[in-house]
């Protein structure tokens, strides 16, 4: 405060020498305005002065309108007016021919109006906040908002009559400029009236959220349509308008967000309603009872999340207009209920009738016949999947072997017939390899078999026809394999730990024959003897 009286005080001071001086000179009034104007001196001092006027101006109206500032208000309005200036300051180059003392009132002018807008923005965002509103509070808001929205109309309507008559000139820019305080004015109004119907009201305002967001996706719509055919203009008429490029991202990022926020919270509402089950009274005394969004206790009409909090309905239908997250874990409601749709289980295929006990398997599904079907997996870990391929041929003159019962002879029986069998080696087990991934010659053989693979028998089409000794020499042979399986890491391990050593000493070696020959290098460059180093003693 004392500063500032200070500052008027010394700018009164100046302001009156000055205009004293210049009567002195000229003695006259015409004589003494032409002198001001000309003298660069006196037209700093008078700057200085109007915009001095302007702050005690602006101090005046924030006292009639909004009486003290909060401190986010005073942190917005000056975070905001700094871009502003920013802006003002690269529209000045682009109209630089049209710089003038009228041009920097004009957007003095501009920049004091934009304050307000702004302060009535954060004032009317303020009620939903604040239980306790005054009829002063309603008297000065809207007063205000009226006074904004006069004052952007008739600038409108004078840019617009500028341009008409005089053509494109810097009149495009103000106009384009209060034709978005306008929009502004708008906004803040809707907003202001719904805050009042919510206020009035006894219970809480359900459907407020809704109208909030429809409110700002229109208003964004205009925004946005406002700064393209701006662009479009400006590009035509002058150039490429840098100042307008950061503002009208902003209402673009706005108008998105809108959109994204009225289908996000179209499709959480709807899965609240048809997808989150109702909270229980034995689900209420489990938890605690009361609903953070609201701050009062649960007795009917509660929604249980995935999460499995616990929330009103008309709290979490407000709050999912504004984000899709658990009020308290912060957690996702739209992801966690397309994981837990899952598709429902299809219907069992009617039981097949009991075959008799002496018919053979009968082959799986999708097998063309002929064919024997893949191995399962897990039963070589090394190798991939095996695809079904056809039996080998039998060899000529050979009789078919009686299938005996136990896995070791059957495995042996299969093993001579793919011995016998002419041509190349057919895939099967327990030395079956998957094709090469490379065509191979026909005189090539196969590659041997790696040693770590087990020969272990194939499961028995089913378990439960095995005898208990069939069953034991199953799990031994499983058990060996594992065992051998177990082997091979550990000695893939330890060739590892000797490889690491070799390496170690590998680059000891390299580091010691580095350091003779660089001791070499001095010997020869000093033509210095060196004595021996003494070893040093352990």
């Amino acid at each position: 405060m004392v500063r500032a009286t200070l500052v008027t005080a010394t700018s009164l001071a100046l302001t009156g020498a000055v205009v004293a001086h210049a009567y002195l000179l000229k003695h006259q009034f015409y004589p003494t305005v032409v002198y001001l104007t000309k003298s660069s001196p006196s037209m700093a001092v008078l700057y200085i002065q109007a915009f001095v006027l302007v702050f005690l101006l602006g101090k005046f109206m924030r006292k009639v309108f909004f009486g003290q500032l909060r401190a986010a208000e005073m942190e917005h309005l000056i975070e905001r007016s700094w871009y502003a200036v920013t802006e003002t300051c690269l529209a000045f180059t682009v109209f630089r021919d049209d710089f003038s003392p009228r041009f920097v009132a004009l957007f003095t002018l501009l920049l004091f109006l934009k304050c307000f807008h702004w302060l009535a923005e954060d004032r009317v965002d303020f009620m939903e906040r604040s239980p306790n509103i005054s009829w002063i509070f309603h008297f000065r808001v809207l007063s205000l908002m009226g006074l904004l929205a006069v004052l952007d109309f008739l600038f409108v309507n004078h840019a617009c009559h500028s341009i008409i008559t005089r053509g494109a000139s810097v009149q495009l820019v103000f106009g384009f400029e209060y034709a978005i305080l306008m929009t502004m004015v708008l906004t803040t109004f809707i907003k202001y009236l719904l805050h009042t119907i919510d206020l009035q009201s006894e219970n809480p305002w359900d459907n407020k959220a809704v109208y909030m967001l429809y409110t700002e996706l229109f208003t964004g719509f205009i925004k946005v349509l406002l700064y393209i055919a701006f662009m479009t203009i400006m590009i035509k008429v002058h150039t490429f308008p840098l100042f307008a490029i950061r503002p009208m991202y902003l209402a673009m990022r706005q108008f998105k967000k809108a959109v994204t926020d009225a289908i996000m919270s179209r499709r959480a509402i709807r899965n609240m309603n048809t997808l989150y089950p109702d909270a229980t009274p034995e689900d209420l005394q489990a938890s605690d009872n009361v609903c953070i969004i609201c701050r009062e206790e649960m007795v009917t009409g509660a929604k249980k999340l995935p999460c499995n909090h616990i929330f009103h309905s008309s709290c979490l239908r407000s709050w999912f207009q504004r984000q899709q997250t658990c009020p308290t874990c912060r957690m996702d409601v739209l992801r966690a209920s397309n994981n837990n749709q899952t598709p429902a289980p299809a219907q069992a295929p009617p039981p097949a009738p009991a075959a008799p006990a002496n018919a053979p398997a009968a082959p799986p599904a999708n097998m063309a016949p002929g064919m024997l079907p893949g191995f399962p997996p897990g039963v070589f870990p090394f190798w991939g999947p095996f695809p079904a391929v056809p039996p080998p041929a039998a060899a000529p003159g050979a009789t078919d072997a009686p299938r005996s019962s136990s896995p070791a002879t059957a495995s042996t029986a299969d093993t001579a017939a793919g011995a016998a069998a002419p041509g190349p080696a057919m895939p099967g087990f327990p030395f079956s390899f998957p094709p090469p991934p490379f065509p191979s010659a026909p005189w090539l053989p196969m590659p041997p078999p790696p040693p770590f693979v087990s020969s272990m028998p194939p499961p028995p089409p089913s378990l439960t026809r095995l005898s208990e000794e069939e069953l034991r020499e199953l799990e031994a042979e499983g058990r060996r394999g594992l065992e051998a399986r177990l082997q091979c890491l550990q000695n893939i391990h330890t060739l590892l730990d000797a490889a690491m050593l070799n390496i170690h000493h590998y680059l000891s070696t390299v580091w010691s024959s580095n350091t003779v020959s660089e001791v070499s290098f001095l010997k020869f460059s000093l033509g210095a003897e060196l004595q021996p180093l003494e070893p040093v003693p352990q």
